[in-house]
């Protein structure tokens, strides 16, 4: 019974989730299909009404599958580029790279730009969490390091249309395209804390150089790959800390799967327990001194807005 119960829920989500025209005709037809196969399993006395019931989950499962992605959709403006990558041997071209304006957080001067760094100046690898509410949910992102250059920020999001705001029942029945976003930390980290007054740490990774360079081109394949064919967004198979674990063992990092790499609201905690941060401090202190709002508000549109952000973080080891 249950799991005739969590089938018809799943149906009905994904029917209601679905690519059907109308939100009124999604309601109608996933509680249309709820009542039948209620009917169906618990009151009608039909013959076989177990194969029905699952003839019409079936229907509805292979119809789920078949609904694709799409790169041509009325797209937020924070979203609205899709960025790709030509690797030459040492240096990397980025077009798409993202870098507003804000003067407040609906205000703000569209603009993307092109970059070129170079691979043989990659020098550390630094993570952000981000959090809407202080929790076992949050954001995570990467910042690559260069020494001749600014950091290049990469965030795995949800790509949003005009109107549209995360929901994440929703992101589990392909609501919502994947992006990720490229651009600097003047654009990615300040609209988080100045303007939509996210809670945002950044710890400082210890990874060598070279473990950072195997995880950049990872990245650089996959932005790639995703400006040719677009992908679902989901949240608990393909988003922002599931991918970068995911990258960072297709770059040779050693571990196991761990629960915080679900609840990535906790995985600062990973980080710590795994060796992956300085852990000279406590996890308490580490934490307190990894909160970057403050000095991200007093920064604002600073040119030196990255050095700033990191002036006062405990030193990175390795």
């Amino acid at each position: 019974m249950l799991c005739q119960v969590l089938l018809i829920t799943w149906c009905a989500l994904a029917i209601y989730y679905s690519n059907l025209p109308w939100s009124g005709l999604r309601l109608a037809a996933a509680v249309c299909f709820a009542a039948v196969a209620i009917w169906v399993v618990w009151i009608s006395r039909l013959p076989r009404k177990s194969l029905i019931f699952f003839a019409l989950c079936l229907g509805v499962i292979v119809w789920w599958i078949l609904i694709p992605p799409s790169h041509d959709r009325p797209w937020r403006p924070d979203v609205a580029v899709m960025p790709r990558v030509v690797v030459d041997g040492d240096r990397v071209r980025i077009t798409g790279v993202r870098d507003f304006d804000y003067r407040s957080l609906n205000d703000f001067h569209v603009h993307y730009g092109d970059r070129e760094v170079q691979l043989s100046h990659l020098t550390g690898l630094d993570f952000f969490v981000s959090y809407w509410s202080e929790g076992l949910v949050g954001h995570t992102f990467l910042s690559f390091i260069f020494d001749n250059a600014p950091p290049l920020s990469i965030s795995i999001e949800t790509r949003p249309e005009v109107g549209e705001g995360f929901n994440p029942i929703a992101s589990l029945f392909k609501q919502f395209e994947l992006i990720y976003v490229v651009g600097n930390e003047r654009d990615l980290v300040r609209v988080r804390t100045n303007y939509r007054k996210e809670t945002v740490y950044l710890y400082r990774l210890n990874s060598s150089p070279e473990q950072v360079r195997r995880l950049l081109l990872v990245y650089l394949e996959r932005i790639n790959e995703l400006a040719d064919r677009p992908e679902f967004y989901h949240l608990l198979s393909n988003s922002c800390t599931i991918n970068i674990i995911r990258y960072a063992n297709a770059a040779g990092r050693a571990g196991s799967f761990d629960i915080r790499h679900l609840l990535n609201g906790l995985i600062d905690s990973y980080l710590y327990h795994s060796g992956r941060v300085d852990t000279t401090l406590p996890f308490d202190e580490l934490r307190r001194r990894s909160l970057i709002n403050a000095v991200a508000q007093a920064a604002d549109n600073a040119p030196d807005f990255s050095e700033r952000i990191r002036a006062s973080l405990p030193t990175v080891r390795r």
